[in-house]
């Protein structure tokens, strides 16, 4: 493992070179790569002969952070991601995968620079559009809740909460994120939001998108909606673990494809 510094960070960077096409994994908020693991969105523990890079964001697992919301902002994770890039594979096309935070970091960055990505393979796609500002309330409350009452007090209140059918049974986590961030990184997630429409229309690249039933925070709907959006997407829906634990297959064939 190394590290790699961005303003106001220094990123926990794993990167395992068995030649090939260069892959860049991400995850979702309050995760990390070993909690992912844990969670089986460790979609990269299927891949061989590739270039693949993985990272905890900003704030997350091993990675340093500041207690600044706009840090934690959809369009500065990008940005990180874009330098993470430059650095490991300068002037190449490469296959982004990740879940939630993850989809709207690479959907941000791709936007940007489309010619940096040859295919995505996003994972859960969080509230947008409609159903963020929601979701933003929420995050907000959270934060309040934290620095009032502590993070102790937060997972208890969260204890017994619906889990989707297609995560059933894995191991309980907690947020691999210092306690004294946690309010930061939930006020930066309220205020992003996934790209406008008219700009993801306009991303000429093949986007597959995997989505799971029955999770307010990461909705069929908003997968459905980019489906319809992204001119080159296909969609899949997962309704039990066995579905979910399919998906380092399709990312194997996005990427070989």
């Amino acid at each position: 493992m190394t590290s790699f510094d961005v303003p106001g960070a220094r990123l926990a960077v794993e990167y395992s070179d068995e030649g090939g096409r260069p892959v860049v994994q991400l995850h979702g908020l309050t995760s990390s790569r070993a909690r992912d693991r844990v969670l089986d969105l460790d979609l990269g523990r299927g891949l061989s002969g590739t270039r693949l890079l993985r990272y905890d964001a900003r704030g997350h697992g091993r990675s340093t952070g500041r207690p600044v919301p706009a840090d934690y902002r959809w369009p500065n994770l990008a940005d990180d991601l874009l330098r993470l890039l430059d650095e490991w594979f300068p002037g190449e096309r490469v296959h982004g995968v990740g879940p939630s935070m993850g989809t709207g970091t690479l959907l941000h960055a791709a936007v940007r620079d489309p010619d940096r990505f040859g295919g995505l393979t996003l994972m859960v796609p969080p509230t947008a559009w409609a159903t963020r500002a929601a979701k933003g309330d929420e995050y907000r409350a959270a934060a309040a809740f934290l620095e009032d009452h502590g993070l102790q007090a937060f997972l208890a209140a969260g204890e017994g909460a619906p889990v989707p059918p297609a995560a059933v049974g894995h191991p309980a986590t907690v947020p691999d994120v210092p306690e004294a961030l946690l309010p930061a990184l939930f006020r930066g997630a309220a205020d992003s939001d996934l790209p406008d429409p008219a700009a993801l229309a306009r991303l000429d690249i093949p986007v597959t998108l995997l989505a799971w039933i029955d999770d307010p925070a990461h909705p069929v709907s908003t997968a459905e909606a980019l489906s319809r959006t992204l001119p080159r997407a296909s969609l899949s829906v997962a309704r039990t673990p066995q579905d979910v634990r399919a998906w380092p297959a399709v990312l194997c064939a996005d990427v070989a494809g």
